[in-house]
């Protein structure tokens, strides 16, 4: 008995599906580089469920799936359906343009276009754009389900606009029913935001014995929020969070400071 053959797609019909794939990425996250683009459409992602706290950061793409990425690029930019500037750091960015919107909104998906994110902005706000990307990619990799800091911006996760206690973070990462927060903070925020992320780890975590998740609504637990940041963030919430009269083994469990990741230098241009 003769064994079925899985029919093989031809190369423009790969090619087409990658494109499609590019132009979801970019409505999720905004706006991408290359290298994300290529992290994220190179290598298929874990079917297991993942376990336990994610990663941050993800393996860099080969030279190759570079390559591969450039050419769609360069095609879905002839088509005239993504746009591209350079960043702060002069790494080229990507953007979906209203005609990519219109192509994605005919696959009935309510897309936006992202041109109005490819405008001038400081540079400070790229890298944490920039970051806040590179972690959702690294937890998309390991299989995790992700809302990107865009998603948030615009309504598009479980807190919707208002966002869980009046917050939201930079990116919410999920497995099954449990959520890890992610917050990028280069350096102290202004008082007011500071004292509103207070309240809200105080809250979240009122009369929630030690060790266990914060409940998000009746499904989800909050296990942990991750601070990517510097050593003097890490050190002032501490110590305020200390003051508030959280204990140390509280402030272990619920809280992760992550303070090698936020650097210029680590940020490629390409």
């Amino acid at each position: 008995m003769k064994e079925e053959t899985v029919p093989q797609r031809d190369g423009r019909e790969v090619a087409i599906a990658r494109q499609t794939e590019i132009l979801r990425l970019l409505f999720r996250f905004g706006w991408l580089r290359t290298r994300d683009i290529a992290s994220l459409t190179s290598r298929a992602m874990p079917k297991t469920a993942p376990k336990g706290c994610p990663a941050l950061q993800a393996p860099p793409p080969t030279k190759v799936d570079i390559r591969r990425t450039q050419r769609h690029l360069a095609s879905l930019r002839e088509m005239r359906l993504i746009l591209q500037t350079q960043a702060p750091n002069g790494s080229v960015i990507y953007a979906l343009s209203e005609k990519g919107a219109r192509a994605l909104q005919g696959m009935g998906i309510q897309a936006s276009t992202g041109k109005d994110l490819l405008r001038s902005y400081h540079a400070a706000y790229f890298l944490h754009r920039n970051i806040a990307n590179e972690v959702a990619i690294a937890a998309l990799r390991q299989g995790y389900r992700v809302s990107t800091e865009r998603e948030i911006a615009q309504g598009r996760w479980l807190g919707d606009a208002a966002g869980i206690h009046g917050k939201k973070p930079d990116v919410a990462i999920r497995a099954g029913t449990d959520f890890w927060f992610i917050e990028v903070e280069r350096s102290h925020k202004n008082k007011a935001d500071h004292q509103h992320l207070l309240r809200f780890l105080v809250k979240i975590w009122g009369n929630v014995r030690l060790g266990a998740p914060a409940c998000l609504d009746v499904e989800n637990r909050l296990r942990q929020v991750i601070f990517v940041s510097t050593a003097g963030f890490a050190k002032k919430l501490s110590k305020d969070l200390l003051a508030c009269g959280w204990s140390p083994d509280e402030l272990a469990v619920r809280v992760k400071f992550e303070t090698s990741l936020y650097t210029f230098k680590d940020i490629a241009f390409y």
